[in-house]
């Protein structure tokens, strides 16, 4: 595996479905590279409390010594981002539909560095998981290679 994570493909686990999604190593590189040792992550996914259509995982006062690239406040389905803290707690967002990433000091801009494209159809299922049955476990790793 490459470093920056170029190339690099996420295997994403949760309430029974399955995503793939590509590291946007071009676009945000220090992001990536700070994710990927991350791997295997095993932990919760919740609803979002302030941004709408979303899940997030919060990792507290976690310092990644990280700042912003490829940020953005508006988020697409499948457009993951990580807020590296500040005003807020470090965190992933996990955007199954409309989002504007916020927490209760106000809007917020995170680091978009992984998209789903395979298994983005689930995204509004999972969204319904997660508001009726709440916290689910979600797993992201490594894809394996064909061949490997």
């Amino acid at each position: 595996m490459a470093a920056s994570g170029n190339g690099t493909r996420l295997e994403i686990t949760v309430a029974g479905m399955r995503f793939i999604a590509r590291l946007e190593a071009e676009r945000a590189p220090r992001t990536c590279a700070r994710f990927l040792p991350m791997l295997p992550l095993k932990t919760k996914l919740v609803q979002a409390r302030w941004s709408g259509e979303a899940g997030w995982i919060p990792f507290g006062d976690l310092n990644l010594d990280l700042g912003f690239e490829n940020h953005t406040s508006h988020p697409a389905p499948g457009q993951l981002l990580l807020y590296p803290g500040g005003i807020s707690e470090t965190e992933i967002l996990f955007p199954y539909g409309s989002t504007v990433f916020a927490s209760k000091v106000g809007q917020l801009a995170g680091n978009h560095f992984a998209t789903i494209y395979e298994g983005a159809k689930h995204l509004p299922e999972l969204g319904l998981v997660l508001m009726w049955e709440g916290a689910q476990e979600i797993t992201f790793q490594e894809q394996a290679r064909p061949g490997s």
